[in-house]
């Protein structure tokens, strides 16, 4: 099993990428502390093609330095399957975590992937606003819009982002509603120009952070090109409904 000690999990993404999993060594576990009440965000991203391996989350429940099966009595999962993207986020008070990437046993051969982790402010806390993920993964793939859609979810302090990429082609739009909320949740448009899979200056596009239960919009998104949108939780645990309204563009 491979381990790694990263310290102290900040704001700033701790990036390791092109790391392996084989057969006779199917687990890495990175070990980090958070020395405050944060949003942990973990980000699976570029698992190899043909490949599936699945992220998970465990507190140092006895505080031992060790991940061993006391802690893994409870902990957070993602495991979708193939080689889609895995996430987790979750608000939680300070301590010592494992985070643990493992080789889905079907695989064969060597898995490759990169992993990204961050520890942000969380939302409603001070300074009293959103609060969002600074990890992209493709937890949602809408695919070239077409057509208006909708999807259906939720967050709360397990499951604190939700993040859809889509793309326009030349001379399509979008205008974004997030509604059907029991409490306050916020949305953010994102453009990841150098496609590392971290939100970066300036790559923020647009934000909508009404109070309460009111419904958040993004409107007139009109630019060709690659678009990751995040729901965030600001306090509680919410379903939303969101809702891409494509149109097209008048040709120059």
């Amino acid at each position: 099993m491979g381990f790694s000690n990263l310290g102290t999990l900040g704001s700033t993404p701790v990036v390791k990428n092109n790391f392996g999993l084989v057969t006779s060594d199917p687990t890495d576990v990175f070990q980090f502390k958070i020395t405050s009440g944060k949003n942990i965000n973990l980000s699976l991203t570029n698992i190899s093609a043909g490949d599936d391996a699945d992220l998970r989350l465990f507190r140092d429940a006895n505080n031992n330095g060790v991940l061993d099966s006391f802690d893994r009595t409870s902990g957070l999962v993602s495991n979708r399957g193939s080689n889609q993207d895995e996430a987790i986020n979750f608000k939680t008070s300070s301590g010592t975590f494992f985070a643990e990437v493992s080789r889905f046993s079907t695989s064969v051969g060597g898995v490759s992937y990169n992993l990204a982790l961050s520890a942000t402010e969380p939302s409603g806390t001070f300074p009293l606003a959103a609060s969002f993920s600074n990890l992209l993964p493709k937890e949602f793939v809408l695919g070239n819009l077409s057509g208006d859609v909708t999807r259906t979810g939720n967050v709360s302090n397990t499951n604190t982002a939700d993040v859809y990429s889509f793309s326009l082609g030349t001379f399509e739009g979008v205008n974004i509603n997030l509604n059907g909320l029991s409490t306050d949740a916020d949305i953010r448009l994102i453009r990841d120009f150098n496609n590392n899979r971290i939100v970066d200056a300036g790559e923020e596009i647009a934000r909508s952070t009404s109070g309460g239960t009111t419904s958040e919009l993004i409107s007139n998104i009109n630019q060709s090109g690659d678009y990751f949108l995040q729901v965030t939780e600001f306090t509680g645990n919410t379903n939303y409904n969101v809702t891409f309204d494509h149109f097209t563009t008048p040709f120059a």
